[in-house]
């Protein structure tokens, strides 16, 4: 019977042997199958973000035609390519006292500038920084204006005994509005659009300049506005200042745009008398780009269908600020939902539309540490994942990386397609051309900034690359608006 019991015990634990066995089978087949789909989606989002060398070209020269096609006409070409009335560009002799408002996206700035010509020229300024309530990106455009009209009215009680208006003189203002404006005249303009998730009532075919005009008397501020101006308009006149080599300024941050220099008659729909200067700013709304070239996925394409403006500003939507961090969001989320990525549950937080901004997939982009404990802390405070394998956070940076080189390379492309369009390209000219850079994406995102530059070079070659440059032109745009302002001073003697 002791023998009976025995072999029982003894076939009874190598059944249980087995079938833990079993389990652990099944659980690193579970394990190796859930992987296995990580590997298969990372390779079908790097190979539909993939951007070689000819791919960049075949954007670069889409670019360029479109370009010219949005000189011929004003509904020819997918780019705005708007004349901004600015053919007076800085010199260097501007003096006075003039303020800025910035405009631009989630936060606006006001500046004060004190001019001092050639010798003294920025002798002192000063700026302040507003955060927009989210509430007030989409009422009502008397809320919105009011709102920054109170601003500015503190800011200028503020100015201090180092600034000096001359009596007798109103004071003036360069207004930089980054959104596309239809301008009428260097002061005036009307709204064709928000963008950037601005959701404005009551103000599309308004002129933007009497709204604010309004709201400053509303606020009782006596001041002028002199000069309306796009924010790449803004910091291509600051980027000249500086650096008489300039031709065209790129806004890499929330949103995207570029503006540049053109021949006045290469502009064919221009209706007006040609300027004297022969030459005319042109914003070209670029972040309206799209082109069958552009390498594009299901989620971006998901991500367009839900915005606020679908099927426009596709460019601006593979490239931006406002974007990157959403779109390693979705594909996050997919990993999440089909390979089990942060565990059994999928975070509810990660199933939030732009949970994850892209100072936030940057900070994770940058983690150079051995236990990727930066990578790890983002997901836990902006995701609720209390825990994460190292191999999952793995997979976070490099989907980050594959997200950012792909927007950093097109941007590149759209760069080499405004050279092209001035005669720049393939060693066709040595004369040295500068693009003047402004927005917290290409100043902060140092991984970001050197795939663009590496791209930049790559896509031009050695030798026309050689005299190409790009530089930071912080605070391009708000400076640039009231050198703008003071350019076309209405106290300036003709």
């Amino acid at each position: 019977m002791r023998k009976v019991l025995v072999g029982t015990a003894v076939i009874c634990a190598a059944a249980a042997a087995v079938a833990v066995t079993a389990i652990v089978v099944q659980h690193r087949r579970r394990i190796n199958r859930r992987w296995a789909r990580v590997a298969a989606v990372l390779k079908e989002l790097e190979e539909q973000c993939a951007t070689p060398t000819e791919k960049l070209k075949e954007v670069a020269d889409a670019m360029t035609r479109e370009m010219h096609a949005g000189l011929e006409s004003e509904d020819g070409s997918t780019l705005k390519m708007l004349i901004s009335f600015v053919d007076k560009l800085p010199t260097g002799d501007e003096r006075g006292l003039f303020y800025a408002l910035d405009l631009g996206g989630t936060n606006f700035r006001v500046l004060r500038v004190q001019l001092g010509g050639k010798e003294g020229r920025v002798v002192k300024q000063e700026s302040k920084e507003v955060s927009i309530p989210q509430e007030l990106m989409i009422g009502s455009s008397d809320e919105l204006f009011d709102f920054i009209a109170s601003a500015l009215a503190q800011f200028v009680a503020s100015e201090g005994v180092d600034f000096h208006l001359p009596e007798g003189k109103q004071r003036e203002l360069g207004f930089t509005f980054s959104f596309p404006v239809k301008q009428t005249s260097i002061a005036s303009g009307t709204l064709i659009k928000w963008t950037k998730r601005f959701n404005i009532k009551s103000t599309v075919g308004e002129d933007v300049v009497s709204e604010l005009t309004r709201a400053m008397k509303r606020q009782g501020l006596d001041m002028q506005v002199t000069a309306l101006v796009n924010d790449t308009v803004g910091a291509l006149a600051g980027g000249i200042y500086d650096d008489n080599d300039v031709v065209a300024a790129i806004i890499l941050g929330t949103g995207t745009n570029a503006a540049y220099v053109e021949r006045a008659d290469a502009i064919k729909k221009w209706q007006g008398p040609l300027p004297n200067s022969g030459k005319m700013v042109i914003n070209m709304e670029w972040g309206n780009f799209r082109s069958s070239h552009l390498p594009t996925t299901d989620y971006d394409q998901a991500l367009d269908a839900e915005s606020l403006n679908p099927g426009e500003q596709i460019y601006e939507k593979l490239i931006s600020g406002m974007y990157l961090g959403e779109i390693v969001r979705r594909v996050l989320l997919r990993l999440a939902v089909e390979a089990a990525l942060f565990g059994e549950e999928v975070p509810p937080q990660l199933k939030v539309p732009f949970v994850l901004r892209t100072p936030v997939m940057s900070a994770m982009h940058h983690d150079t540490s051995a236990d990727l404990k930066v990578v790890g802390a983002k997901l836990q405070e902006f995701l609720g994942i209390s825990s994460s394998s190292l191999k999952a956070r793995k997979v976070v940076v490099q989907v980050c990386d594959i997200v950012a080189k792909r927007g950093a390379r097109l941007a590149a492309a759209g760069m080499v397609g405004i050279l092209k369009k001035l005669g720049h390209s393939n060693g066709k000219t040595k004369k040295r051309m500068a693009f003047a850079m402004d927005g917290g994406l290409y100043e902060h995102y140092t991984l970001f900034r050197e795939s663009l530059l590496a791209a930049l070079k790559e896509v031009l070659g050695e030798e026309a690359s050689a005299s190409v440059s790009v530089t930071m032109a912080n605070d391009g745009s708000g400076i640039g608006a009231s050198l703008l302002a003071a350019s076309h001073s209405r106290y300036l003697e003709n």
